[in-house]
This record gives structure tokens, sequence and C-alpha cells, in this order.
């Protein structure tokens, strides 16, 4: 029961995930968005919500790992941290952009709330410069240890995709729709349904 419900609950988020993050990704493209309003509000809301599914993902990446001895126990476990380190800067960045999103009455009020939020020590690199890559970091040492190996769950193309897709949308904003896809695809494996040992006939 609690495998079949790991499941299903993997499955949601592989397929919600990349889904609201293509929903962000398309809402910035429309004119307007990127400044107090109820694209800016929808498009956040759906980034925040996308993030919090991977939560689960990096769970089911790390019940594919098979470590052997103490030091790939502490490996898995170290990837599995860095991962949720990231996601947890990345939800303080969307947070916060959608609280002064929603506080700002315009344009010019928002960029000055963000420049006293990014004064705050420490704010800009742990939100914004260095935190939210250990989401990529944990994510791709995930994909990559659950790619490799005899007892390999996923194939050499899970981790170059994930790969892919973040250097891409890095590179350039308007690409989050192209980086969902490549996440979608990547991750899709995640979402097989596991089946379960049958018991040994005595």
């Amino acid at each position: 029961m609690n495998t079949t419900r790991h499941s299903r609950r993997t499955a949601y988020a592989v397929v919600g995930a990349p889904a609201l993050m293509a929903l962000y990704g398309g809402i910035r493209l429309v004119p307007g968005s990127r400044e107090p309003g109820l694209g800016w509000t929808v498009g956040h809301t759906a980034m925040f919500a996308g993030l919090l599914l991977f939560a689960p993902i990096f769970l089911a990446l790390r019940r594919q790992l098979a470590p052997r001895g103490t030091a790939g126990r502490i490996a898995a476990g170290a990837a599995l941290g860095t991962a949720f380190a990231g996601l947890l800067c990345s939800l303080a960045q969307i947070g916060i952009d959608l609280v002064v999103g929603l506080v700002a009455a315009d344009k010019a009020e928002q960029s000055r709330l963000f420049d006293r939020v990014q004064d705050v020590p420490g704010v800009l690199p742990a939100v914004y410069q260095v935190g939210p890559l250990f989401f990529y970091v944990g994510l791709l040492a995930l994909l990559v240890a659950a790619s490799v190996g005899a007892a390999r769950t996923l194939r050499w193309w899970s981790p170059v995709l994930m790969l892919v897709g973040t250097v891409a949308s890095a590179a350039d904003l308007a690409m989050i729709p192209v980086a969902a896809a490549c996440y979608l695809v990547a991750l899709a494996p995640l979402a097989r349904p596991v089946v379960a040992p049958r018991p040994a006939l005595a």
C-alpha cells in the first residue's frame, strides 16, 4: 500500500512540477507580467507550487539508489540534503518575489522593495545567487547516481536532459518552458508503477 501511494504521489509530482514551471515561464512572456499584477501573482504562485512538488521527486530519486557501504549512504544522503537545501532557498526566493509583487503598488515600488530586501546581509547570496544553485546540483547528483552502475534505474539521458534544460533557462529565462519539457522527459521514468517483489515460496 505504501509503495503504491509513493508511486502515485511521485507520478503526480513528475508531471505537475514541470507543468507548473512551464506555466510560470509562459506567463513571464506575457507583456506586463513582470510588474505587480495578476500575471506576476499567478506566475509566481505556479512556480512556488511547482517547486514544492520537487520534494517527493527528490525522495523518489533517493529510493531509487542502492548505495554500497557507509560511504555510499553518506554520499546519497549528501546529495539529497543538497537538493533540499537548494529547494528551500529557491522557495524563499519565489516567496519573497510573490510577497513583493503583492505589496508593491507599481514597478517603481517593486524595485525599491527588492533593493531593501536584498540589502539585508546574507539574503542576496543565500536566496538569489548561491543558495538556489544547490537545488540543481543536488538534483543532478541524484539523477547521475540513479543512472550509473549495475543497479541503475534511470537511463543516461535523464541527467543530460536535466543539465541541458538548466543551462538553457540560466542563459535565457524565456527558455523556462523548454527547460520544463526537458525536466518532464528526464523525470518521466520515475512515474512508472513500482512492482512489488513476489514473496518467496516456501
